[in-house]
């Protein structure tokens, strides 16, 4: 068992242990949306390594992100079929080298963010004011 001596590891895996799901899903955006850019940056340099494992972290979080979709929620039912329209096409841009089709995801992975994120915010002043706990 190896000792946690990196103080920002130790705060990161506290922050997803106390993080409540809204915050876990944010995350999830945050953390696709860097290795998204890692990507392209691999793209960039020509180096297929830190491109392909950037990429299939993307998609492993996109496919994360679909199995924790709440399907009860009409909502839910759009927002997996662009999910799974980001999926394949981050598997295209793998093929093809493509960097335009990475910020087509991009974009639109930042609009589910900052949409996520204004409903997080929301919801703490609805319970801040309602004077419950966020």
């Amino acid at each position: 068992m190896m000792a946690i001596n990196n103080p920002y590891q130790a705060y990161q895996q506290n922050a997803v242990s106390t993080a409540t799901p809204g915050e876990l899903t944010l995350m999830l955006y945050n953390g696709a949306l860097k290795f998204m850019r890692l990507a392209k940056k691999g793209m960039e340099e020509k180096n297929l390594e830190l491109k392909n494992t950037n990429l299939i972290k993307a998609q492993k979080i996109i496919q994360e992100l679909m199995v924790t979709l709440n399907t009860d929620l009409e909502v839910s039912k759009s927002m997996l079929s662009m999910y799974d329209y980001m999926n394949r096409r981050l598997i295209e841009a793998n093929i093809k080298n493509d960097s335009e089709i990475i910020a087509e995801v991009e974009a639109l992975m930042t609009e589910f963010r900052d949409t996520w994120k204004q409903v997080i915010q929301t919801n703490r002043q609805q319970a801040f004011t309602q004077g419950g706990q966020a």
